[in-house]
Order: structure tokens, then C-alpha cells, then sequence
């Protein structure tokens, strides 16, 4: 029973948190383009709202697919060290956070193809090849930190960088980090690696047939995938936390990094982004590998 709790409880934080964090971002990308911007909790309000309303329900496996994808990334999140704590006494293999992760993404490529619409569609194929890009350049990065670490669990990497800030593994790696942000600009959508949603272009892509609570569920997808996104690169290179205020800080220190990326970047191509990213962090990521390898 305590478990299953627990699980709730972790669960409902990262919501929380992805949601203030989307509602903070929107606020501050609003500023920077000199606007007012909306409330900093317009995330609660709209997903509270869209909650509210009638669905058009297409088909069982777009609903199979939705739940298949907010599932999957919350079950990513029981695996993800948070300032020291596992929802989920278990491993903390990041082969396993990466597979669950992907399970996530497939999940909402599954259900908005089964809407039959042609820009969400579109907006799939966009997302799946545009996965194919950034994973590659960061599964070199990890690479690199598993043979450093002699471990894939990320909970043991994240205590190996304790005692200073010299040991934090963005200052012992620093093309590693670089290399790791940009792939995680692509992770989350954000420009210039937005294409697979594109509004002027393609109606938004794999949101466009999402209503009431599909849309509702797809925002909570979001926000879950945030705080995940997140709170991996902080356990990989900002060495943790030992209290949940300073994890969440981090976390969202990261997140400003893709926010102010977002709101001064115009939209790549999706063959304009797939080759940047097998080239610029690809190759930062791969001289880092090679200068590991040869200490």
C-alpha cells in the first residue's frame, strides 16, 4: 500500500512541476518577445479546462495509445533519481530510462496515427525521425559517462559528482553537457527542433485532432516528459541534490537554457535538423568520447 502511494505521490509532483515549469516558460518567452504573456499557472487552468469538456473519440487505439504514452513516461519517472530518492526501490539503468522513454514518445506516435488525420500524420513521421536524431548523439554522451563511471545506473553517477562543484560532471566534461543540451532541445520539441508541429504549417501536427481530455492528457504527457527530461540531465551532470528544493532549482535552470533557446530561434526543417543534429552535438559528442578514451 505505502508503495503504491509513493507512486501516486511522485507521480502527482511531476505533473506539478512540468506544469509550473510550461506555465513559467510561456511566461518568460512572452517577456523576451516583449509581450505580457499569460499567468504563470495558465498550465493548471487550461488542463483543469480542457478536463472539462467533451472528447471526439475516434478509436481504441488512439484512446490506448494516449494512456500508453503519459504511462510511459510516469513509469520513466519511477526510475529517474530525485534528489537522492527512487519512486520505485529498483535500477536506475539508464538503458532502462531510455527504453521507457521511447515506450512514452510511441505511445502518442500510436494514438494521433490512428486518427487518420493527415498532418498528425505528417506531424509523427516528423517526430519519429527527428527521435532518430537526437538519440544518437545522446547515447554517445552517455556512453562517455558510463565508461568514466564503470556503471550505467544513473543514480551512481549522480553520487559520484558529490563533495564540490568541481566534480560535477558539466565542469569535467563540458563537451559532453553542450553536446547533451542541444540533443535535449530536440528531446522536448522546443525550437529550432519544432518542425513535427509546426503550426503555420501543419496545423500543429499530432495535436490536431486532440480535444478535451485527449488534449488534456497530451498536456499532462508534456509536463511528465519535462520533468523527466530535466531531472536526467541534472542527475548526469549537476550531480544531484540532497533536497528536493535544490533538485528542482537545477532542474529548472536547465529548463530556462531551453526556453531562452525557444524564444529567439526560428524553426529548422526536419532535414535541416536531423543533419545539424548528427553533425554539431554529434561530433562534440564523439571528440568527448574519443578524449575519454584516451586518459
Amino acid at each position: 500500500m505505502m508503495a503504491v502511494l509513493r507512486v501516486f505521490l511522485f507521480s502527482l509532483f511531476a505533473i506539478f512541476i512540468g506544469l509550473l515549469f510550461m506555465g513559467i516558460g510561456r511566461k518568460v518567452i512572452a517577456r523576451i518577445q516583449l509581450r505580457y504573456g499569460p499567468p504563470f499557472y495558465q498550465a493548471f487552468l487550461d488542463v483543469g479546462k480542457l478536463f472539462s469538456r467533451k472528447s471526439i473519440t475516434h478509436n481504441f487505439v488512439m484512446d490506448l495509445g494516449m494512456v500508453m504514452s503519459l504511462g510511459g513516461l510516469l513509469a520513466t519517472m519511477l526510475f529517474v533519481p530525485i534528489a537522492g530518492h527512487v519512486a520505485v526501490k529498483t535500477s536506475t539503468n539508464l538503458i532502462v530510462i531510455m527504453y521507457l522513454m521511447a515506450i512514452g514518445y510511441l505511445g502518442m506516435a500510436m494514438a494521433v496515427a490512428a486518427s487518420g488525420n493527415p498532418n498528425a500524420t505528417i506531424g509523427v513521421s516528423r517526430a519519429l525521425t527527428m527521435m532518430l536524431g537526437y538519440e544518437v548523439p545522446f547515447f554517445t554522451v552517455m556512453l562517455g559517462l558510463i565508461i568514466v563511471n564503470g556503471t550505467s545506473s544513473l543514480e551512481l553517477i549522480s553520487q559520484s559528482q558529490a563533495g564540490s562543484i568541481l566534480n560535477w560532471n558539466m565542469i569535467r566534461f563540458p563537451l559532453s553537457f553542450i553536446a547533451a543540451e542541444i540533443a535535449l532541445q530536440a528531446m522536448m520539441g522546443e525550437k529550432p527542433f519544432d518542425a513535427m508541429i509546426a503550426p503555420a504549417e501543419i496545423a500543429s501536427g499530432p495535436m490536431v485532432e486532440l480535444s478535451g481530455k485527449y488534449l488534456g492528457l497530451a498536456f499532462l504527457t508534456h509536463a511528465v516528459s519535462i520533468f523527466v527530461e530535466t531531472a536526467i540531465i541534472v542527475n548526469l551532470f549537476m550531480g544531484g541534490a540532497s533536497n528536493i528544493f535544490t533538485f528542482v532549482l537545477k532542474q529548472f535552470e536547465i529548463y530556462l537554457i531551453t526556453v531562452f533557446i525557444e524564444a529567439v530561434f526560428p524553426r529548422f526543417k526536419i532535414e535541416q535538423a536531423v543533419k545539424f543534429l548528427w553533425t554539431v552535438p554529434m561530433g562534440i559528442a564523439v571528440l568527448q568520447l574519443i578524449l575519454i578514451l584516451l586518459k
